[in-house]
């Protein structure tokens, strides 16, 4: 009696455990992803997207990994998305582009380049807005793949190339993506040169403006942007054989706010800075209303010097002096790309373009 009885016991736990894994995966807070099916079996989710879409590769997935993931998604109740795949070969006429801050108006004249190029050849398009945030850029990774799009335009700052083959490897979409921190083998990348034209603008105010004490404004140390131009500064205080004390160093988050914060902490110093670098315009320009709000006259007191060149940049009282990159281009640059790779030219491999970076100088230096 017992013999007979256990085997259907275990059958009946194992199905209580299968039916309670999946009214547990009902009771989250969204649907079932890959993430959560590669984090069960314990691969990445790049191996689960090989396994489901069965694609070849030249690295073999063993049977027992391939069971395993299989098991997982069975347990967890995971659908893939086979819509997508069965639209591949066939036109969606719509690419998404996802940018960092939909309120910096840095981003607003790469957005209307981008749709100028998109509506010259029907296609719309579907604009996200990340925030600066690594969850919503992975959110708007998950959205691509229920929403399938012919092209994906991304300014992303924590996306790693990894999760980037994942993404092509579950959308089979063009992607082209601004900044230089990515090097996936199959994307495009446009990136401004920063780091030449920062150099040589602190120089110009060391050597032409003869400031010694410079202050910066630096934006968040975790993004190559960030590092690029923090780098540069620094390298042309010391090429120029001048301290810079560590209190001379304030970080900012791009925000103006951030950088009304950063000036007030330069100017209440003992021997304040003569000029401040701010890594963005939005932060220079928060950096010039809190010295005037405290007396100093810019330029003749501190002078401010910033990145960027938004419209705003050439509103404020003084007008900034900046290092304008053109965003304009930078969209036609990413869209030209993307349309290129949908079109079915002969594309293959990685393609960079560079867009340059200039100073424009106005009143505040």
């Amino acid at each position: 009696m017992l013999e007979y009885e256990l085997p259907h016991t275990i059958a009946r736990i194992r199905a209580t455990h299968t039916m309670t894994t999946k009214q547990n995966a009902a009771q989250r807070s969204g649907p079932v992803t890959m993430r959560d099916v590669a984090k069960l079996a314990n691969v990445s989710q790049s191996t689960v997207s090989r396994v489901l879409s069965q694609s070849s590769s030249p690295i073999p997935i063993g049977e027992e990994t391939q069971q395993r993931v299989l098991a997982a998604v069975e347990e967890l109740g995971y659908q893939p998305n086979l819509h997508a795949g069965s639209l591949r070969g066939q036109k969606t006429q719509m690419i998404a582009m996802m940018i960092a801050d939909i309120s910096n108006p840095f981003y607003h004249p790469m957005v209307r380049a981008v749709q100028d190029i998109a509506h010259s050849h029907r296609y719309d398009v579907l604009v996200a807005n990340s925030d600066h945030t690594r969850g919503n850029e992975l959110l708007f990774c998950e959205s691509l793949i229920r929403r399938p799009v012919d092209g994906i335009i991304m300014v992303p700052y924590h996306l790693t190339d990894t999760e980037i083959d994942w993404l092509m490897g579950r959308t089979g979409s063009a992607i082209a993506v601004l900044g230089g921190h990515l090097n996936h083998p199959d994307i495009d990348i446009v990136a401004g040169e920063d780091e030449q034209p920062t150099y040589a603008a602190v120089k110009w105010m060391i050597e032409q403006k003869r400031h010694r004490r410079i202050g910066i404004i630096r934006a968040p140390q975790q993004f190559a942007v960030g590092l690029r131009r923090h780098r540069a500064f620094c390298q042309a205080m010391v090429d120029s054989g001048l301290e810079l004390p560590p209190a001379y160093v304030q970080d900012g988050d791009w925000s103006l706010e951030s950088g009304q914060a950063a000036m007030a902490a330069l100017l209440q110093l003992p021997d304040p800075p003569t000029a401040v670098f701010a890594c963005s315009d939005h932060m220079a320009i928060g950096a010039i209303l809190t010295a005037q709000a405290m007396g100093r006259r810019v330029p003749k007191d501190v002078a401010v010097l910033g990145f960027d060149d938004i419209p705003a940049a050439s509103w404020i009282t003084p007008k900034l002096t900046t290092i304008a990159q053109n965003p304009t281009e930078i969209g036609k640059a990413l869209a030209n790309a993307i349309f290129e790779r949908i079109e079915g030219n002969e594309i293959s491999g990685q393609r960079r373009f560079e867009v340059n970076c200039h100073l424009i100088e106005r009143e505040s230096v």
